[in-house]
């Protein structure tokens, strides 16, 4: 029974009416999830990332417009602006000769086999280190960068290494072969332009061609490390003598020195004796004349017996010959 009176059976309920179809609210619904998908597909062509290791180019309608570094940065949609990544903080390499990617370790003689200056055949692996330096060049100066620096370093290897001997090549000429590609090279990249700079090349490897050849160079190589035994012995027993020989030879200057300032002091003592006797001779020649002769004879003739003549002529009764001796005894005795 309803509220005003009625009953209600099961069989006389009302049915609900049905709501039409609201047309316009789903399209403007549907535009707006269109609209929403639109700009989030733009925000993500309008953004991209470069990391620490990159740089990217940017160009407008196909010309460059800027070079931009590590970050988020903000481009034109729709194909206006596009980019292009590249790793210029990431050094590369390039091996001539071998292969060490794969395993087992893959030669390469076509490029490693070579002929040096004395006509001799050796294999030289190459081991390249080289990084992008402009990435605007790398990217449009031409078509293969990798492959250009790849057949120059091919061509001045073999310049090099044709130009040294065999010895060089194998044994001590390697630095110098390693610097003079590498100037070669550089040198040549300078011109060109193609956005790589060379960074390191090293010689992985060098040897001859046969087993033969390969013994025969290492008894070298064992003889010129004896030899270089045999001089660092030698340089040692020189260091361990020199302090001994300097010792003596500053002995032997010091002496000399000493004698020689002795001879000074007996020339300037005999210089002096000599003034102090020309002194006495100019005051009294004749005695001091006579002095000197007696001293003379008496040195040049100690065992003869001297007399001296006090006689002033022939025929006289005084004594006229005196014993020198007796009086040089009376004037010590005295």
């Amino acid at each position: 029974m309803e509220e005003n009176g009625t009953y209600r059976w099961p069989g006389n309920n009302p049915q609900p009416q049905k709501k039409k179809p609201d047309f316009r609210r789903a399209g403007r619904t549907a535009l707006l999830v269109a609209v929403l998908l639109v700009l989030v597909a733009l925000a993500g062509t309008c953004f991209y990332t470069v990391d620490d290791k990159q740089q990217a180019v940017v160009t407008t309608f196909g010309q460059v417009t800027d070079i931009t570094d590590a970050g988020v940065h903000f481009k034109l949609p729709f194909g206006i602006q596009q980019v292009e990544k590249v790793d210029v903080n990431v050094y590369q390499k390039i091996e001539l000769g071998y292969s060490s990617s794969g395993n087992p370790y893959e030669v390469n003689e076509s490029e490693s086999t070579m002929i040096t200056g004395d006509y001799n055949i050796v294999n030289v692996d190459f081991f390249v280190e080289y990084k992008i330096s402009d990435p605007v060049q790398y990217l449009y100066s031409s078509n293969d960068p990798e492959l250009i620096l790849r057949n120059l370093i091919q061509s001045q290897v073999r310049n090099v290494v044709g130009s040294s001997s065999v010895d060089a090549v194998l044994t001590d000429g390697k630095e110098n072969i390693q610097m003079q590609v590498k100037e070669l090279v550089t040198q040549i990249l300078q011109e060109y332009d193609i956005g790589l700079s060379l960074v390191d090349v090293k010689i992985q490897d060098a040897e001859p061609p046969t087993q033969e050849v390969i013994e025969a160079f290492k008894a070298v190589e064992t003889a010129k490390q004896q030899a270089e035994t045999v001089i660092n012995d030698a340089k040692a027993y020189q260091n361990a003598q020199l302090p001994d020989a300097q010792a003596k030879a500053d002995k032997l200057l010091q002496n000399a020195a000493y004698l020689k300032q002795k001879r000074i002091n007996e020339a300037v003592e005999q210089v002096a004796m000599f003034e102090a006797m020309y002194s006495e001779y100019a005051q009294n020649p004749g005695i001091t004349r006579t002095r000197m002769y007696y001293e003379a004879i008496s040195s040049v003739l100690p065992d003869v017996k001297l007399f001296i003549n006090t006689g002033s002529g022939s025929g006289s009764d005084v004594q006229m010959l005196l014993p020198l001796e007796s009086l040089v005894e009376a004037n010590g005795g005295n």
